[in-house]
């Protein structure tokens, strides 16, 4: 059974309200004895605890709680004013929870939105091209249907191509060797190189069909050579004909992008339609929320014009 995601401001008053007076009580102790300073709840939640809902954060304050008990015991009268500089006497390591985006724009590097079963979580998509003959490598402990997916978005940039609606800059085309047919002078981009698309922390197993629009949106990056907004963040399933299907844990996934510091977050239609009234206020105010229905609109948001667009207007 899934549990409802919080953000950290809903689990800093979860946190105050409930579950330090909780245990307080369990542990005998009163609210005069033991104090936490906002910044040291802050940061238990975002650097001692990873996950959706707060049973993690209920242990770390119970953890916190005996030790307390136990230096009250021994130093009768003493008093415990918690901050962020004594959290590493009460616990253990440190659980960093999402990385903030980069702030500088890169070609090939989408921040893609996926759901995990702590939560949501922001997924560096990365691509390269190298000399080839047009093969796809796919790196990350990928699931099946995330294999499909990319698949799925090779294929729709390389149709965009075709059609002349994504535009590649010239490229120097490698001479034959002795044993090659003649090539077509207008064979395209993607009939020269390979493509290598990997997401990484590779020992964490990947899937679901949602990273579908950032895959596509790395392949026509590094294809076009076109750079990134490193501040937007995305999620959607793709279809052959580019469009953008509804996806799932869209709550979990727009927590993650605000956590990350993500200023705009493109999602579904459909679920911007449906599923946007049980995203927090708290996330609405800081992140721009852009419904897509077709790829080309995920390309217009989020890759980066020199002096002229990759997108045929």
């Amino acid at each position: 059974m899934k549990s409802i995601a919080y953000t950290p401001q809903e689990k800093f008053e979860i946190a105050k309200k409930y579950l330090i007076p909780q245990e307080l009580k369990k542990h005998g102790l009163n609210a005069s004895e033991i104090h936490f300073q906002p910044s040291a709840l802050k940061e238990i939640i975002e650097k001692y605890t990873r996950e959706a809902g707060v049973r993690n954060l209920r242990r770390q304050i119970a953890h916190i709680m005996r030790k307390a008990a136990t230096l009250l015991l021994e130093e009768e009268g003493s008093k415990v004013n918690l901050s962020t500089k004594m959290l590493p006497e009460y616990l253990d390591k440190i659980v960093f929870e999402i990385d903030e985006t980069d702030k500088k724009d890169a070609i090939g590097v989408v921040n893609g939105l996926a759901w995990t079963s702590v939560g949501g979580d922001v997924l560096k998509i990365e691509a390269l091209k190298l000399k080839g003959k047009g093969h796809l490598q796919l790196t990350g402990s990928l699931g099946d249907v995330m294999k499909e997916s990319a698949q799925i978005a090779f294929s729709v940039v390389k149709g965009l191509i075709d059609e002349g609606v994504l535009q590649p800059p010239a490229f120097p085309k490698p001479k034959l060797r002795d044993d090659e047919d003649e090539q077509d002078e207008h064979e395209e981009i993607y009939h020269f190189y390979d493509l290598h698309l990997h997401v990484p922390e590779g020992a964490t197993p990947k899937d679901g069909p949602s990273a579908g629009i950032a895959m596509a949106s790395a392949i026509a990056s590094i294809l076009c050579n076109m750079p990134v907004r490193q501040t937007i963040a995305m999620t959607g399933e793709l279809t052959l004909r580019g469009k953008v299907l509804a996806i799932g844990g869209l709550r979990e996934k727009l927590i993650a992008a605000h956590k990350a510091g993500v200023k705009k977050a493109l999602i579904p239609r459909k679920n911007f339609e449906r599923d946007l009234k049980d995203i927090p206020q708290e996330v609405r105010d800081a992140v721009e929320i852009i419904a897509v229905e077709h790829i080309s609109e995920v390309f217009k948001e989020v890759l980066v014009a020199k002096s002229k667009s990759p997108l045929k207007s």
